[in-house]
């Protein structure tokens, strides 16, 4: 069996990278394919969503809610056991409360690609695991301050560009019904593993560049930002497990679970908590964690996934 083409782009932005080649993408082609990406996303859920709504629907989305609080305060003792100082610690558990969209097309394509079923409304979830994350970040850093502009931080957070990308595909396409959004289709079928695949090819360029920072942060952070994701995975797969999902929509919540944010919580983090190190955070998330996950992870999730459901 072959590797993913969509992986290798990757891997062939990375070593780029790394080996300081002089391939560059034209600079707004990120912003774009991250825009296409996440409205897709978005839409695919969205005409999903309008037809299995349900009170069952809710009570899964609550749960996930209170995975999103449960994760980073969990990551944030383990890195004050790791010598990290409070409001650094705070920001990256955050960044690993959070989800990285990208890992999560990454997974769907996967798992498209092996014909493996899964609930096509976990965009929702993506959403619903982008806020509450950054929230319990701010609270461990400094606790309810009278220094924190809060009105500024809830337009960050809540109108942020994931956020409102995600949210309005997914509004769109609950409201616009599958017969509707026909001519729309190619976003989340034909095109999207094109659009995914120019896009990793980038990441994989902009991870190179932050693998230097390993040199200034140890092996503290590498440590975690390769254990976490497995502990995250494995409550990501019992939740998921619990609340009757299908091997798929078991290995997605988990990937989800796994994964770091390097879009909305950096943007956040830096309004709520400018005096924490954003290279240790992108380092973990970007340089560390989403390649782990893209390459190994997933595979792994997968493996987690069929072995909870035997």
């Amino acid at each position: 069996m072959g590797f993913d083409p969509v992986v290798l782009f990757f891997v062939f932005g990375l070593i780029a990278g790394l080996v300081k080649s002089e391939l560059k993408l034209p600079p707004g082609l990120y912003d774009t394919l991250s825009i296409i990406l996440l409205l897709a996303i978005g839409l695919h859920g969205g005409v999903e969503l309008a037809e299995q709504a349900s009170p069952a629907l809710l009570g899964q989305t609550l749960a996930v809610f209170a995975l999103g609080i449960a994760l980073p305060l969990a990551a944030f003792p383990l890195l004050r056991l790791l010598r990290f100082p409070r409001v650094d610690a705070a920001s990256i558990a955050a960044h690993y409360g959070s989800v990285s969209a990208a890992t999560f097309a990454v997974v769907i394509a996967y798992l498209l690609a092996r014909d493996i079923l899964f609930e096509s409304y976990m965009p929702l979830f993506v959403a619903v695991l982008e806020v509450p994350a950054i929230i319990v970040g701010i609270l461990l850093a400094k606790g309810v301050s009278r220094d924190t502009d809060w009105k500024a931080l809830s337009h960050e957070v809540f109108l942020g560009k994931s956020i409102m990308l995600l949210l309005g595909g997914l509004i769109i396409g609950m409201l616009a019904g599958k017969e509707a959004i026909k001519p729309l289709e190619p976003l989340y079928t034909s095109m999207f593993k094109p659009v995914l695949a120019f896009f990793l090819l980038e990441m994989g360029l902009i991870a190179s560049r932050h693998m230097g920072s390993l040199r200034t942060s140890g092996p503290r952070l590498v440590v975690f930002a390769l254990l976490f994701p497995l502990f995250g995975a494995l409550v990501g797969a019992l939740l998921g497990s619990a609340l009757g999902l299908s091997v798929g929509g078991v290995t997605v919540l988990a990937t989800l679970a796994a994964s770091g944010s390097y879009i909305a919580v950096p943007a956040a983090m830096r309004l709520a908590l400018p005096e924490a190190n954003p290279a240790l955070s992108l380092t973990a998330s970007l340089g560390i964690t989403f390649p782990f996950n893209i390459l190994v992870g997933i595979p792994l999730y997968l493996s987690l996934a069929q072995w909870l459901a035997a």
